[in-house]
């Protein structure tokens, strides 16, 4: 039998012994039968058949049934519901006959309204005199706040366990993209190094009585660069030079690098005279870009060197369209910019005016030719200051006399100075005549 004595006050001591007298004796006036039928549980006794021979009050209201259609009439398999009466026949039933008594096992029991109602079901066998079963008492208790609560922790379990394996989901999907993302950098990085480097030679030729360095640093690996250069034979001793700057990014400016090499090594075969190039130049680009709207253009300076050998000088004669000025570090410490004074931008008009100048350069002599990425580098804590072409002959006179390797090695070494002042691509070619016959080395590359 459940406890009924729950809703009864403890004694407080401020009535004295006489209302504690009282309240017990009002307790006591309770019967048997009212304590059986009005528990806070269900009670009901059944034969060993299963066969309801009892139920009390308690668990008739819970189930909206009249004693008289339970009571000789029904087995306690038939107050359950189908999955009860199931796990009744194969577990309950069974495993009471064997231990006697079962305690706290969840069972749903059918109301005449409002659903299944979830109990917990404690059985013992009452045994006679010679041990032989007579009957089984059971108690039932409500257990629908304890369903309620443990559907609510299912619940939220379950919705934890998805949000958990939908952040899985979405941290792997994240993952998955970043690797995809990487690859697919890589590979782009990868085919546009190869690009660039169709763009400009893959090494310069070695050159009889001179010397030669270059250096191509690309700003974007993810974007293809617009500074070119080229170092060739033309006809006789002499030989042809070019660096330039395209305007633009990207494959557009790539088109007009390949154009623009292109068209100065097939106007140099033909002419080799420095001004006659450019302006072959300026005519295809003019021609080429200026009809559909969207003119391009780029900056170049062309040069003939004639190598003198061990007893003669060595000319450069130079032409230049809108380009910086090339740059000579002499034998004797001096360094000096060449000016080309008057040239435009290559491909802007017809017939653009082109500077030039020309120079003997004598052994221990370097001639430098560098793009704006250099001159426009940003200095200064804020990086709001260009570096500009007063710093750079301040740095080759501190350099100077030196050869082209080493002018290219002090050059790439103040590129890296910039860090992230350094915000566009820069090509550095140099051309030099040995101190002696001995010093005359292959040419140098370098790329970063």
């Amino acid at each position: 039998m459940c406890r009924t004595g729950g809703g009864v006050p403890e004694p407080t001591g401020t009535g004295g012994e006489a209302s504690t007298d009282a309240a017990f004796t009002a307790l006591l006036e309770d019967s048997a039968d009212d304590l059986y039928e009005s528990a806070p549980c269900g009670y009901l006794s059944t034969m060993m058949d299963g066969t309801i021979a009892k139920i009390n009050n308690t668990l008739l209201d819970w189930l909206g049934l009249d004693r008289e259609a339970v009571a000789g009439r029904k087995r306690f398999a038939d107050l359950l519901s189908i999955g009860g009466k199931l796990y009744h026949e194969t577990h309950f039933a069974p495993l009471l006959r064997m231990q006697g008594e079962l305690r706290g096992i969840a069972l749903d029991m059918r109301r005449q309204e409002g659903g299944p109602l979830p109990v917990l079901v404690s059985a013992v066998i009452k045994h006679g005199s010679e041990g032989e079963p007579l009957l089984i008492r059971i108690t039932v208790f409500d257990a629908s706040d304890r369903r309620s609560y443990e559907k609510e922790l299912l619940r939220r379990r379950e919705e934890a366990e998805r949000a958990r394996a939908e952040a899985e989901r979405a941290h792997a999907e994240a993952d998955e993209a970043r690797r995809q993302a990487e690859a697919d950098r890589a590979r782009l990085a990868d085919a546009l190094a190869v690009l660039q480097r169709s763009l400009v030679p893959d090494s310069l030729p070695a050159v009889p009585g001179l010397e030669s360095a270059v250096h191509y640093h690309t700003a974007a690996p993810d974007q293809l660069g617009g500074d070119f250069y080229d170092l060739f034979p033309v006809a006789g001793d002499r030989w042809a030079f070019f660096l330039g700057d395209v305007c633009g990014k990207g494959p557009e400016a790539a088109s007009l690098t390949s154009l623009t090499r292109y068209t100065l090594r097939a106007a140099a075969h033909h002419d080799p005279d420095p001004a006659s190039a450019l302006s072959t130049l300026n005519a295809v680009l003019h021609e080429r870009y200026t009809g559909d709207g969207n003119p391009r253009y780029c900056t170049c300076i062309f040069g003939i060197v004639e190598p003198g050998g061990e007893h003669g000088p060595t000319t450069v004669r130079l032409a230049s369209g809108g380009h910086p000025p090339a740059l000579v570090l002499r034998s004797d410490g001096r360094a000096e910019f060449l000016p080309t004074p008057g040239g435009l931008l290559i491909g802007v008009v017809p017939g653009a005016p082109i500077g030039t100048a020309e120079t003997v350069l004598a052994p221990g002599d370097t001639v430098v030719l560098y793009t704006d990425g250099l001159t426009e580098a940003r200095t200064g804590p804020g990086r709001d200051d260009l570096y500009g072409e007063d710093a750079l002959h301040a740095f080759a006179a501190d350099h100077a006399p030196a050869s082209p390797h080493e002018v290219i090695t002090a050059l790439t070494g103040l590129l890296e100075s910039f860090g992230d002042g350094l915000d566009d691509d820069t090509a550095l070619l140099a051309l030099g005549v040995p101190a002696t016959p001995s010093l005359i080395d292959p040419a140098t590359n370098h790329t970063s």
